[in-house]
Order: structure tokens, then sequence, then C-alpha cells
């Protein structure tokens, strides 16, 4: 019996010994910005226009749940519009996004119903829209108050 407990000890050590460390890091290419579109900002009770952005557009399901991921970074005067066949509460996060991001909820009126403002990086807590949302518009961190978008404010885009 002694014989058999030292060959199953001798073994688990083999064993332990062979063990690799398998964390590898995989590195991915950099997603390049692809101007897809046009979208305007108009103000809650005029027809001024409050900012005019380059939008890459969003609406496969491989796209919806990509998003941003992966990209080092946006420039100030582009934004990802996110369009779903159906309005609903969503909720997004942000996994795998490298940058902070302002998440701006738009109903099926193409009218703002709600704002999730500076997003941090890579952080996985659910943001939810709190009311249905068709549309939802991801622009750099900050950039929603010091364009002073509101809720109410409304949008309109265009696809190249």
């Amino acid at each position: 019996m002694l014989v058999v407990k030292r060959l199953l000890l001798v073994f688990l050590l083999v064993l332990a010994s062979c063990k690799t460390d398998s964390k590898t890091e995989i590195k991915t290419e950099n997603v390049a910005f692809t101007q897809e579109g046009n979208l305007s900002v108009w103000k809650i009770q005029s027809d001024s226009t409050k900012v005019d952005l380059d939008i890459e557009i969003a609406e496969t399901e491989y796209e919806t749940q990509t998003g941003l991921m992966y990209r080092p970074s946006m420039e100030k005067g582009q934004g990802m519009l996110f369009i779903f066949p159906k309005v609903s509460v969503r909720s997004f996060y942000m996994k795998n996004t490298e940058f902070p991001l302002d998440i701006i909820y738009i109903d099926e009126n193409q009218k703002i119903v709600s704002f999730q403002k500076n997003a941090k990086a890579y952080d996985e807590t659910s943001l939810p829209s709190n009311f249905p949302a068709k549309y939802v518009l991801e622009i750099n961190a900050g950039l929603s108050d010091q364009w002073g978008l509101k809720v109410g404010d409304s949008i309109s885009y265009s696809r190249n």
C-alpha cells in the first residue's frame, strides 16, 4: 500500500510540473472608422443644429454586438449609430471598449430619451436605457455635456 501511495505522489508531482502557463496575449488589429453616413442633433424646440457627426452604422447582429470594441479611440466628430429592428429597453456595456463613451438612447421618433455618460473603458456593468429605444448613439465621453445635448433633442441621419 505504501508503494501505491508513493507512486501516486510521484505521478501527481510529475503531472503538476508538466503544467505550463497557457496565458498568451491575443493581439487584435485596430478597426478603422468607416464613414457610412451623417447624423445631426437638433435642439428640442427649434430647427437649429447642435452638432453634425460622421457616423458608422451598426445594424447586423455582429455589428451591434461588437460596436466600438477593440478600437483605441474615435475622433471628436465621429460616432457609431446602432439601429435595432424593434423598439425595446436597451442595455449596453463597455467590455473590450478601450476608451470612455457617452451612450445616447433614442426612441423610434428619433428623440433622445436617456443618456449613460462617461461610461468607463472595459467596464462590464450594465448601462440601461431606462426607456424604450430603437437607436443608440455612441460618442466620446464628455461630448454630450460639451455640446449641451438634452433629453427631447432629436436626431436625423442619412447613409452615404
